[in-house]
């Protein structure tokens, strides 16, 4: 994915190379974008989640689905075994039916990431760690890319990093643009490639439509790959509506910069019908374009349990109950 340098903020163009030169010019970009109209936002994400999908599309919506997830454990209780058996369920989510997709990444905690990694040779799944002493972000910046380095080193081809809320909720926004690009750094490898840096908001956090447009832009100026709503740790997760959002400027950031970046949607999607809102909203939204495990992810675990049941529903006619599919 190609991303704007960290070094060099808005060097894909679009008039953005002075944006971040300093704290003054940051915030007079940030606050200088548009307002976010929260009635008409509301309006159009409930809007597009009443829209259906036909019985000869859903499979193939169910296996995209399940193609975009990041089967996540993080937990304090997770153990060898129990990453091991998640990459198992990664890489054969149904036993039972060969054809059914592979995940697209399991994320862990750093300590497990070297685990996963050997579990999943030569699959193609990803390794996704959380990093920047995540969830709650709260650690001195040495702290924050020693995690990075460490998880880097030990194999991760993604990092999910938190922001600093406190410093952005405050206005500090130089201080988590730097250290955004600090964490950018921290991902490449001694041979120049790079982990994909997913930047989370926790966008239950950020108190307004307002902060997520800014949070959104503020990341993808400092290099982000993907932008991700939420740890999945706090009350409020991904809503359609922040989703919505965020889709829109990433649209917006690609049309006037010419970078793509991705978008993951965290915490709280558990059905089947939920996936296929935000399948349908990023189509109507970005198109075919980002359609694809690159650029959209699902961050969830019990997802995929429901996205199993319903497909061999349709494979077989029958509804199968959750003992037919494994439990995370």
């Amino acid at each position: 994915m190609s991303t704007v340098a960290a070094n060099a903020p808005g060097a894909a163009g679009g008039g953005l190379s002075d944006v971040a030169a300093s704290e003054a010019s940051l915030r007079r970009f940030l606050h200088g974008l548009p307002g976010v109209d929260a009635v008409g936002l509301e309006a159009r994400a409930a809007s597009l989640g009443t829209r259906s999908i036909k019985t000869s599309a859903k499979a193939y919506a169910i296996d995209l689905a399940i193609s975009m997830i990041d089967l996540t454990t993080l937990e304090g209780a997770d153990t060898v075994g129990k990453v091991r058996a998640l990459c198992t369920k990664g890489k054969h989510p149904d036993p039972s039916d060969p054809g059914t997709p592979q995940v697209a990444a399991i994320c862990v905690y750093p300590d497990m990431v070297a685990t996963a990694k050997a579990a999943l040779a030569g699959t193609g799944i990803q390794v996704a760690s959380v990093a920047t002493a995540f969830p709650a972000g709260r650690a001195a910046l040495p702290v924050k890319l020693a995690d990075t380095a460490d998880a880097v080193a030990a194999g991760a081809d993604e990092i999910d990093m938190v922001i600093d809320r406190g410093a952005f909720l405050s206005g500090r926004y130089l201080d988590v643009f730097q250290e955004i690009t600090a964490v950018k750094e921290a991902c490449e490898r001694p041979d120049g490639s790079s982990a994909h840096l997913k930047v989370i908001f926790e966008t239950g956090e950020l108190q307004t439509y307002d902060n997520v447009r800014r949070a959104s832009w503020l990341a993808m100026l400092a290099g982000a790959d993907f932008i991700k709503t939420s740890t999945g740790k706090v009350t409020v997760n991904a809503t359609p509506p922040v989703t919505l959002l965020m889709l829109e400027a990433v649209r917006d950031f690609r049309a006037q910069t010419g970078v793509q970046v991705g978008v993951k949607p965290a915490g709280g999607i558990k059905t089947t019908k939920d996936a296929m809102k935000y399948l349908v909203m990023v189509n109507e939204t970005l198109g075919d374009d980002w359609l694809t495990p690159h650029w959209f992810r699902f961050g969830a675990s019990s997802l995929l349990n429901d996205l199993l049941m319903q497909r061999q529903k349709l494979t077989t006619g029958r509804y199968s109950g959750p003992d037919y599919v494994t439990v995370d």
